[in-house]
Formats: structure tokens, sequence, C-alpha cells
């Protein structure tokens, strides 16, 4: 089967559409709208995703970025199988930056999610159609009228048809309000469930993909930068002649120094233009450029972190109070309580962040490795006196992005270069720039303190102190945001009479921004660490004690205890919080492990689950510590239930990454900061699990009835906790902090 991938530019996505006289379909399904086609016949546009040409090819407008999760070919699954395409007739084309397309933020676990029912209607929509063209033209009924790959079958005489034989008829017909629309049933999907193949993967193979990195422009100039290596800091002084002797050397430009809120604007410092990178870098080397500090350049953080402890010690600013937590801690059998701490952490994706502008007069187009073309649009168009719908954005595919590359400070940069030079300009960020100017995973401390009377659990008290994403757009905000804590602590699913969370306030020092799964990485590991804290202390299993604590099956709703919560931008009415199926998940992983059973001295298996982005995920892992200290992770299991598994392939390579992702955090991850400058510069001193460390990982995906819940960021959070368990398990030594780097060895 072969696939038809097209890059193309904005205007050809615009000359493809009235190629031929097509009927074009969106969802939610509005009013028609009559185009032109080049051969002077009419089709019906009422959509921004899907559009059936002449000839039949259908082709389909993937609004949202590709950075290997699958996004772009799960939503083409959506459409083809409502449609009943033939997928070798299907043109995909990714999306360029515009409103109309909706949200295309591909962040937080919400491209199946948020958009399974727009692509399903607009396969359902123009599959009804055609039915309906066929039905007229044959005389017969609707319910007489099958679609089949890309096939129409009279049913009553035998007679079949292309699509392209009725896409004219089919475009004169009113669109079908989207309530009267019917859909596939389970048993009859080709596409949806099942797995498919990346559209990519070919591109990839044979390194003819398009990533941020290899935009070529005609003419272009390559830049990089120095940066001041604080938050607030301005460039003193810099040699300029210098720089210019450097062979290759076009020129050097002093950039924006940063005016808070940092939101994404660029840094500030001086960018050094030139016909090659490697000019542009020595270049940047020859300027000796001179900084002061600014109001971070104190930033210490080990230094921080003792006020992490004051802000726990201090003031409790509550967010969710159920029963009496305090008085059942003082009336208990026993009381156990702990502290557990994580450090600033970075994506550390394998493409650094890159971004090409080009000007044609007054017009501005883009090439950016960029998470949502639509912030890059919003965040440039005011640096360079434009409106965001002017500035034409195409997001090319991303090696790696986990969060970064939905901030387009560098975008701005390549945009005010490209200006200045009056030549196409690429921004090159380097691996060293990426780590020490990124956007970074906040710094936390926790406390909980649980008690237990009678051999059961009767009050969690939870709090937590950390730097807020929000200051980053807010220099108000002090402390977790509603929204962070949301993120597995007012969300805790515990059936039990007395449950409290707090926070306590912290300010940040460094651009705090979203890392794959967000607070659930810190917040998650100290709640799964201290069931098992309870559970080795009262001598249960901590699968058994998980069961207990989530109780019966039922749906959770944190309003019900004070706590304000989001939910994932998702309602609960849709995506409830359901123990049923976070215990079932649990226990199928349970299951295929074997935890429980024996193991010999110095292995052992850990034990976690927790809901994130609507969807359940639990792991086990099983670690070996040898009497030296090092550590080996041969296995990992994750059970996910994440509703429907549009691409089942998707999901178990996710969980896969994964699992090497959150091992990478609990290892190694530790970014840290003196006088305010990032210590970490690359792999080497911000290292990442290499294949000699990534365990085998068995994956099962639970059969739900269910709406997609998220699947890129779920598998992180249980993870650390089930393997700092494993820990515990093969030697006895508990981890309380991230990360584990040469504990073991003490």
């Amino acid at each position: 089967m072969t696939v038809q991938i097209k890059n193309v530019s904005r205007r050809g996505v615009l000359q493809g559409m009235g190629a031929t006289a097509g009927l074009v379909l969106m969802a939610p399904v509005v009013s028609r709208r009559v185009i032109a086609d080049a051969h002077g016949g009419e089709g019906l546009s009422t959509s921004a995703y899907l559009m059936i040409d002449g000839e039949g090819t259908v082709h389909i407008e993937i609004h949202r970025v590709e950075m290997g999760q699958g996004s772009r070919t799960g939503l083409p699954q959506i459409i083809a199988d409502e449609l009943d395409a033939d997928w070798s007739r299907i043109n995909f084309r990714p999306a360029y930056g515009d409103k109309k397309f909706g949200d295309q933020n591909t962040d937080g676990s919400t491209s199946i999610r948020m958009f399974f029912t727009a692509f399903q209607q607009a396969g359902a929509a123009a599959r009804s159609m055609l039915v309906q063209a066929a039905a007229n033209e044959w005389g017969v009924s609707v319910s007489d009228v099958d679609a089949k790959n890309h096939k129409l079958i009279n049913k009553v005489s035998g007679a079949t048809a292309d699509f392209a034989d009725f896409v004219v008829a089919a475009a004169e017909l009113p669109v079908p309000d989207a309530n009267s629309l019917t859909f596939k049933a389970k048993n009859m999907r080709q596409y949806i469930g099942r797995p498919v193949r990346n559209i990519y993967m070919n591109d990839i193979i044979t390194g003819s993909s398009l990533f941020g990195q290899d935009v070529q422009r005609d003419n272009m100039l390559f830049a990089v930068a120095t940066r001041p290596p604080v938050v607030g800091g301005k460039v003193t002084s810099f040699d300029k002649a210098a720089a210019m002797a450097v062979p290759g050397v076009v020129d050097v430009v002093e950039l924006p120094t940063l005016a808070f809120p940092a939101s994404f604007k660029p840094l500030g410092g001086v960018a050094v233009l030139a016909t090659n990178t490697w000019a542009a870098t020595k270049g940047r080397d020859a300027l000796s450029a001179q900084f002061e500090g600014g109001e971070n350049a104190d930033y210490d953080t080990t230094e921080y972190e003792k006020t992490l402890w004051q802000s726990i010690d201090g003031k409790d600013i509550n967010v969710l109070n159920r029963g009496d937590v305090d008085g059942a801690l003082s009336s208990a059998d026993k009381v156990y309580e702990a502290d557990y701490f994580v450090p600033h952490q970075h994506h550390a994706p394998m493409e650094p962040p890159a971004a090409t502008a080009e000007w044609d007069g007054d017009d501005l187009k883009m090439w950016v490795c960029c998470q949502d073309p639509q912030a890059v649009q919003n965040t440039v168009a005011p640096f360079v006196g434009k409106q965001p719908q002017d500035v034409y954005v195409e997001a090319t595919l991303l090696g790696g992005a986990f969060g970064r590359k939905s901030k387009p400070d560098f975008a701005v940069e390549a945009a005010l270069l490209a200006r200045h030079a009056g030549r196409p300009v690429k921004m090159v960020w380097t691996r060293e720039d990426d780590m020490r100017h990124g956007y970074y995973h906040t710094i936390s401390a926790q406390r909980v303190k649980a008690a237990v009377s009678n051999g059961r659990v009767t009050a969690w008290k939870h709090k937590a102190a950390y730097p807020s994403i929000g200051q980053t757009f807010n220099p108000q905000a002090n402390g977790p945001g509603g929204f962070e804590i949301g993120l597995g602590l007012t969300d805790i699913p515990f059936e039990i009479d007395n449950l409290q969370v707090n926070s306590g306030e912290a300010r940040a020092h460094v651009r705090i921004g979203w890392l794959r799964s967000v607070a659930n990485i810190q917040q998650a590991w100290a709640l799964g660490s201290m069931v098992d804290e309870i559970a080795q202390g009262e001598g249960k299993r901590t699968d058994a004690l998980w069961m207990e604590l989530i109780g019966s099956d039922r749906d959770v709703n944190p309003a019900d205890d004070g706590a304000q919560y989001g939910n994932y931008n998702a309602p609960l009415e849709t995506h409830p919080i359901n123990t049923g199926r976070m215990k079932a998940t649990l226990q199928k992983v349970v299951d295929m492990s074997g935890y429980g059973k024996a193991m010999p001295k110095g292995r052992g298996m850990g034990v976690s689950v927790h809901r994130s982005f609507v969807t359940y995920v639990a792991t086990v892992v099983e670690v070996e510590v040898t009497e030296d200290g090092e550590l080996r992770v041969p296995r990992a299991w994750m059970a996910v239930d994440c509703g429907l598994a549009v691409n089942p392939d998707r999901v178990k390579a996710q969980m896969e990454g994964a699992v090497v992702f959150a091992m990478s955090i609990a290892k190694h991850g530790a970014i840290t900061a003196e006088n305010g400058e990032i210590m970490q510069s690359n792999y080497d001193t911000y290292p990442v699990c290499r294949i000699d460390e990534s365990p085998h990982v068995e994956v099962a995906i639970m059969d739900v009835d269910a709406a997609p819940g998220g699947v890129g960021e779920p598998g992180v959070p249980p993870v650390t906790a089930a393997l700092t368990n494993a820990i515990y398990a093969a030697t006895g030594k508990r981890i309380r902090r991230l990360p584990i780097g040469e504990q073991l060895y003490a």
C-alpha cells in the first residue's frame, strides 16, 4: 500500500483545494461555501480538514504537529474509517498556522481526544452525502447504498461506482446536521483501533523528511546567538569587530532585551549572522560578550531548596479538604511521614530548536520546529508589527519536543534577524543553547503524612511547594497554581474519610515551562512512593494497599471536597475519574508482570498507578542492584486504559518511550543553577538513558468502551515510583530525592 505524502506551501494548499470539482467537509458541520476550481466547476467547501476532489482523491488537512507521537497518522485514520476511504488514495497535507483549524497546540496529550469527534463527523458527513447522491442517481433508498473502500455499492442491482463519480452531485446536497450522522459500529471499523504505520516512516527511514534544522532557502543566512546566562540579564559589551573578522560572518546584531513577564519572548543577547553555521558559531565565540545578571543573578538551586522546605514548614494554602485530617493524625495508631524532592529538569530533545524566516516585501513566511504554529503567529506578530494571521507559519517535523517547542522564543529571533538582513535567516540553537536557556520543569518539595488506625489508612495530608508555570506569564504568581495541583493531587482517588491537599508559596528564578506530564512528574512519584512506604510498614503488598485506598467503583469529583479541578480541559461527564477503570488497569499490570512473586537477593519489583490526561496507566518495574550499587532495569510492564485506542501501535510506542523518558528523569535528570546560571550544557552533564540502560517493555492496552484519552504523557507519571519502589524491594534503601544518581553507592 502506498501513501501519498506532500509537504506543500500555503499557496499550494489553496491551489490544491481548487484544482478540481470537490466536496469539502469539516466538523462541526457548518453551512456550505461555494469555491471555484481550475476546471470551471464548483465544489462545496464546508471544511478545514477534509476535501474530496473530482478524481476521488481524499485530501486531509492535518492541523496538528508530528514529533513521532503519530498525530498526523491517527487523525486521518478517524476520517478514513468513517468515510470508508481507500488509504492509498489519501493525500495527507500538514496544515499551516490558521485559527480556522481550531486549537493547533500539539501539547497536553490532546490531539486525538480533542478532535476525535470533529474528524469522525467530517468523515461520516462526507460518506452520508456521497451515499445520498448515489441513491438519488440510482433511484433507490439510502439504506440500499453502501460505501466501502472508496466505492459506492447499489445493494439492489449490484452496481458499483467510485467516489469520484458522485463527488460533484454530492456537493450540491445540503450538509447533514451533525446530530443526524451515524457512525460505524466498532466491529465494522477498518482503521480505528488498528495499527497503521506512521505516514512519515518512509521519509524518516530514508532521511528525506524535513525537520526544523533541515530547512533551506535561497540566499539564506545562518544565525546563532549568545544570550544572557541569567534570565533577565543584559549584555554590557561585545567585540563586534572580532566577530566580523571571522570568514563567513556577515553581520552582528543585538537582540531586544527581555522585559518581564518572560512569556515566550526571546532572552536578548547578540546574534551573529553568517553564510554557514560553523562561521556563525566561531563568530559568536569571538564576540567575548559580557553580561550583567539582573534580578535572578543570585539564584542558587542548593540554597533555594532550603527556601522550599521553609515553605513546606510555613503557611498552608488549602486547596482540598475532606473530614478532619489533623484530628485523625493526632489520634492514629501510627503516622507515616516522608519528604520528597525533585530538582529542575529539562526537555533535552534530540533536535534543538530551529526557525527559518523569510520576508518577501511585507510578507513574512516561517518554517519552525514548533508544537503550535498559532503560538508562533501570536508571539512573533507584535515584534514585527503585524497581525498574527498575517504571519505564515509551517510546522516542520520535530525531532523530539516534550513541551519545549510549544514556546517559540527562537522563532521571534529568526523573524527579527531576517527582517534586519533582508535575506532568509535560519536561527540555529545548539544543544548547549537549549540546555542553558530553556524553559525548565519546576524544582519541588513535597511532604506527605498518612495516619493508620486498626491497620487501615484513615487520613492523608499532602503539601507541595514549587514555582509555578504561571509566573512565566504573570510575575505575581507565587507557588503552584490550581491547574498544577490538579495534576495528581486534588484528584487523588482515595476512598478515605480524611484527605487534605495544601500548597506552599515559591517564586521562580528561571523560566518555568511544561515538561512531558508536567506536575504529575513529582506528584505521582510522591503519591506512589508513600503508598509503597505504608504498605511495607504495614506488611501489605503495595498493589493490595492501592486497591484498598482506591476503594469502591465510583466516579470521583474533586469539587465535592472543595477543590477547583480542571480535569485536563475535559468535562467530567465525558472523562470521569473512574476508580473501577483505575483498579482494572492496576490488576492487569500485576497479572502480566507477576508482581508479588519471590525475587532473588538484589532484585526487586515495584508498582504504581496513576491517572493523568484522562488516561489510566499502571506500571511494574523490575530492577537489579549489584553489590557495588550498579542499577540495572531489565524489564518493565505497562497497562494503559486510554479509552478508545485509535492506533494501538502508537499507543504502545508512547508507553515504551515514556518508560525511558521517566527513567532518564529518575536516574539522571538534574538541572542546577549557580549565580543564576545553568550548570548543565549537553548530554554529558545532563544524561538521558542510553540503549544499554533501557529495559524491555511489555505494554497491554485495556479494551474499554470509553472516549479517547491522552497518550503522549500519561505513561510517564507512574514509572518513577515503580522504579524507586523496586529499588527498595531489592535493597531496603528508600529513595526520596531525585535523581537517584549515586545514592545506591552510598
